[in-house]
């Protein structure tokens, strides 16, 4: 039995070796040929590069998140980021992306290890009106995966131990996300059936982690100080509004891969009218916030100038691919006047220091509603998925397969992902002991300070110069001061 055993596990390892090879042969045989069309190439390209501008999203994520932290929590970001977009890697390799685009109702069920799929244009239908590599749109679609991952921790910061992050990622790129995202954008029933639309995923990507955000901070509790004795919240100012802007900078300039990448296709010139689209959404989002959070406050919040534009992105990224051009700014309108209204409500119960809770999950919400409200009928007709919306059709019944739509996923990712906390919290634990957090993470978790020299006692500190006292200043004319100055 030990020997057929061990001979049946060497013949596994030499098939996985082996059949990769074979499940791209196609391809390769057809570009050495001379067969291979040059809209494989070109879509292939633009999906490539779509998937690197959404990428580059991590980096944002990493930068807000620093910004929003104290300065004891810094480090843990990057560390944080790493880990989860490399365990979000294999893991949507291996499983994912089989369950979230291949064929089937409730889950698909061909693709895994990217081989024996066959036909890549019949195993991956949803897909299957580009004909851009297979491996490209692993690539773009997991970077999907990887931004609804980071979208859940983001709420987290300075109090959840760094090996949550660890158990819930495997947990949620190979089964949570994949199945519920199949379900609105893979090709699943709530697409397929019932025609609910999300052309970049406002449910599909940000509402899924968003709600997995919720099903964790239920459990997690506010950090240490935030609610006064009176149970009304304070303020714990992050330590860097410019890495923060440069974040929100960054994830702004990545939605252009996000939004107009969803196209899979550069042939038929539609990912320039999406990247406008997007644009427009997201210009208005800034402004919206501002107004509002100057009539709330009588100040112009940085925090809010900067998620107002996510929250826009976020509101426009199902709808980009189905309205108009017109309908952009007022979508991202009132995704702007959402965004600081519900931080500050979310604010008085739950502890949620970026506001990814309303950025991501509310305006996550009505950007999927706004589908039901504004989709053009050339669009949709053009995309094959759902009716035109209500300021064309007069019917709600497009809003009411979007409300369903919304309803599902939400129930269905925070059920698991609540359980799949409450697991944790029970064996593992999650969070940090209040001496550690008041500590900070970086040292508590990492055992080395983000920002070094400001924690560390100078006299410890190698290879750090002593700060420089006053000096005598260099002789000058006479009638001149010759007062010590600082170097």
């Amino acid at each position: 039995m030990g020997r057929r055993t061990g001979a049946a596990l060497l013949g596994a390892a030499l098939a996985c070796a082996v059949l990769p090879g074979v499940a791209h042969a196609d391809v390769t045989d057809a570009a050495v040929a001379g067969e291979l069309p040059d809209t494989v190439a070109i879509n292939s390209l633009w999906v490539v590069v779509a998937a690197l501008l959404v990428i580059f999203m991590q980096a944002g994520f990493a930068f807000l998140e620093i910004g929003f932290s104290r300065a004891k929590n810094a480090g843990t970001v990057v560390a944080k980021i790493l880990t989860n977009f490399s365990i979000a890697a294999l893991a949507y390799y291996a499983v994912g992306f089989a369950f979230a685009f291949g064929n089937g109702d409730i889950i698909g069920t061909h693709g895994f290890l990217l081989r024996d799929y066959g036909d890549p244009q019949q195993a991956f239908g949803i897909m299957g009106l580009s004909d851009a590599t297979i491996e490209s749109k692993w690539l773009f679609q997991f970077s999907f995966c990887a931004v609804s991952l980071a979208i859940v921790w983001g709420t987290t910061l300075e109090r959840i131990k760094f090996g949550v992050y660890i158990i819930y990622a495997i947990v949620f790129a190979a089964f949570i996300y994949p199945i519920a995202s199949h379900w609105v954008f893979g090709g699943g029933w709530l697409q397929a059936n019932l025609g609910m639309q999300d052309f970049a995923g406002s449910t599909a990507v940000h509402l899924i982690g968003a709600t997995g955000a919720l099903a964790v901070l239920l459990q997690l509790g506010a950090r240490r100080g935030k609610y006064g004795s009176d149970g009304k919240p304070r303020a714990i100012p992050g330590h860097s509004m410019p890495l923060f802007g440069l974040g929100v900078l960054i994830l702004w300039l990545g939605w252009f891969g996000f939004n107009p990448g969803s196209t899979l296709n550069a042939m038929d010139g539609r990912f320039p009218e999406v990247a406008m689209v997007t644009m427009l959404a997201a210009a208005s989002g800034v402004l919206g916030a501002i107004l509002v959070a100057r009539w709330k406050t009588g100040t112009i919040d940085i925090g809010m100038a900067g998620n107002g534009a996510i929250g826009a992105l976020v509101a426009i990224t199902a709808p980009s691919g189905y309205v108009e051009a017109w309908a952009a700014p007022v979508i991202g309108l009132i995704a702007g006047i959402i965004v600081p209204l519900g931080v500050y409500a979310i604010d008085r119960y739950i502890d949620d220091p970026v506001g990814a809770l309303t950025a991501h999950g509310l305006c996550g919400v009505w950007g999927t509603l706004a589908c039901g409200l504004f989709t053009s009928p050339r669009l949709a007709e053009y995309n094959a998925v759902g009716d035109p919306g209500l300021i064309y059709t007069g019917s709600f019944s497009q809003i009411g397969v979007q409300a369903l739509g919304i309803v599902v996923v939400f129930s269905f990712v925070f059920v698991l992902s609540y359980i799949t906390f409450a697991i944790i919290k029970a064996t593992y634990g999650l969070r940090v002991t209040a001496e550690e957090e008041e500590a900070g993470l970086d040292i508590s978790e990492h055992g080395m300070y983000g920002y070094p020299e400001q924690f560390i006692p100078a006299p410890e500190l190698i290879g750090y110069s002593p700060a420089p006292g006053p000096v005598p200043a260099r002789e000058t004319p006479r009638g001149a001061t010759t007062k010590e100055v600082p170097v």
